[in-house]
């Protein structure tokens, strides 16, 4: 058992979603893998490994720097993306995030919208 455990931690937080796709498919050995794989994400076997591979940088990301920030560091390049403010602030009101950061998130786009405002009057001049 300690053997198996030091390798799933070396996988880290992809070796857990990898476990729990596993044990959902309800398969054993080889197919269970190929099934979860196949399962976690679009393309098949190969999309799985690819969004295990997302799912490694993601949690990384978000140990380093924090949920708020990553959130915020989102929010601010889809409206440099030329993503609306009225289309955000729906998208934020449906995300599954506690109101607290929904509220972050909402005063980060005001804020944002000065600042860009400032910057094409000054740009004007």
């Amino acid at each position: 058992m300690d053997k198996i455990v030091s390798k799933i931690v070396a996988l880290g937080v992809p070796g857990l979603v990898l476990i729990t796709a596993i044990g959902a498919t309800g398969l054993a050995g080889g197919a269970a893998i190929t099934a979860a794989l196949a399962a976690l994400g679009p393309g098949g076997m190969i999309g799985g490994i690819v969004t295990l591979g997302a799912i490694g940088l993601i949690s990384e990301a978000i140990t380093e720097y924090g949920v708020d920030t990553i959130f915020k560091a989102v929010v601010t390049e889809l409206y440099r993306r030329g993503e609306t403010k009225e289309s955000l602030l729906t998208k934020i009101s449906k995300y599954p995030v506690s109101n607290n950061l929904k509220l972050k998130l909402k005063e980060s786009i005001q804020h944002l919208e000065k600042s860009n405002n400032v910057k094409g009057s000054d740009e004007q001049l």
